[in-house]
């Protein structure tokens, strides 16, 4: 168990989830629709945030079929980085499916570390395409998740470049090349 977060207190928030869960649904195991899911995921991101004794203001938004859960204010340095958002947000929607039994498809945004990572892999791309440009055959990136692997897809493309993903599991990764 992690330091700083005492079993009573993961169990305990499991088990809120859970009960919350069966109310709502009445017991039913049917997928949640996106308010549900929304509902679940700030639920748990709050209780989160409240045994890690942080500040945020949570705000639910949803982006055609998946449900961005925002967290704004306070102090979250502690939680932005982007290994940490992504663990994050996978531990809440795996919660949320265990309460609904249905897939929930989720996106967690932590102090606005959505849009940071985002600028980040634009820059990313910019000397990529600038070492594409100078002679460069192929310009291959670490690996990222497949998040992170969407966004640079989209952004090579944007800039005309060609992206392909290439590896398994953690060490997939993409290279860009010039189209």
């Amino acid at each position: 168990m992690e330091p700083g977060l005492p079993e009573d207190d993961v169990v305990g928030l499991q088990a809120a989830l859970d009960a919350e869960s069966a109310d709502e649904a009445g017991g039913d195991d049917a997928a949640a629709d996106g308010q549900d899911v929304g509902d679940l995921a700030a639920d748990y991101i709050e209780e989160l945030l409240d045994i890690c004794d942080l500040d945020g203001d949570l705000e639910i938004e949803e982006a055609g079929d998946r449900v961005v859960v925002k967290v704004t204010g306070g102090d979250l340095r502690l939680l932005g980085a982007p290994e940490t958002v992504g663990a994050l947000q996978e531990l809440t929607r795996l919660a949320v499916q265990t309460s609904t039994g249905g897939f929930a498809k989720l996106t967690l945004d932590i102090g606005g570390s959505r849009d940071t990572r985002s600028r980040q892999l634009g820059e990313l791309v910019a000397r990529a395409e600038k070492a594409l440009l100078e002679g460069d055959a192929a310009y291959p990136l670490q690996p990222m998740s497949s998040y992170e692997r969407k966004l640079v897809h989209d952004l090579a493309a944007e800039r005309g470049l060609q992206s392909h993903s290439e590896g398994e599991g953690a060490g997939r990764h993409i290279v860009l090349t010039s189209a």
